[in-house]
């Protein structure tokens, strides 16, 4: 019954989002401010925003296999237990702001987008609608999950960074490299 009811909760974003989007009604550069709450499950906004900044530029295969692999780091007892502290997994340091929050040290984070002391905000909204549609399906449809075949590190097939050096290789979908512990 939860698993007909997930699907229909889907069918019905998926309706939702397709007549927004194509009448128009919905330009997240107007609502900026506010899109974060466009997908209202915070793992899956998570989710979201690390395939938009890690594979939006790669194929549909890619793109769910970069989601898988962050799935397969929340089930591994080596990494935190939610989408959100996988994705923002890295050290930090007290802000410059001095209104005591923390901020991620630049180039020392699990995803290199989240401390890249760039503007974290998808401005291409196609790229945008795709990766949460993407996150939607893997979390609440099992679409496509396993296709990393469990690895739980990757990088993309432009670098060729030492620490993959101790692991198994998996092997390469779309723009980016494969690999277990």
């Amino acid at each position: 019954m939860k698993t007909l009811l997930k699907v229909f909760v889907f069918f019905i974003l998926c309706i939702w989002l397709m007549k927004a989007f194509a009448a128009e009604e919905f330009d997240i550069l107007k609502h900026k401010e506010n899109f974060w709450s466009i997908i209202k499950d915070s793992n899956a906004h998570c989710l979201a925003i690390n395939i938009y900044h890690e594979a939006r530029s790669d194929n549909l295969a890619g793109q769910f296999a970069v989601a898988d692999v962050v799935l397969n780091r929340v089930e591994s007892k080596r990494f935190p237990n939610t989408v959100c502290e996988v994705v923002h997994q890295g050290p930090t340091k007290l802000s410059w702001k001095n209104d005591g929050s923390r901020t991620p040290i630049r180039n020392m984070c699990q995803f290199s987008w989240w401390c890249d002391g760039k503007d974290d905000f998808p401005y291409d909204t196609e790229s945008w609608h795709k990766a949460q549609y993407i996150a939607h399906s893997i979390l609440n449809a099992d679409t496509f999950r396993g296709i990393s075949e469990g690895a739980t590190h990757y990088h993309a097939t432009y670098v060729d960074p030492t620490w993959n050096k101790a692991m198994l290789a998996i092997g390469r979908i779309g723009s980016h490299v494969f690999f277990k512990e």
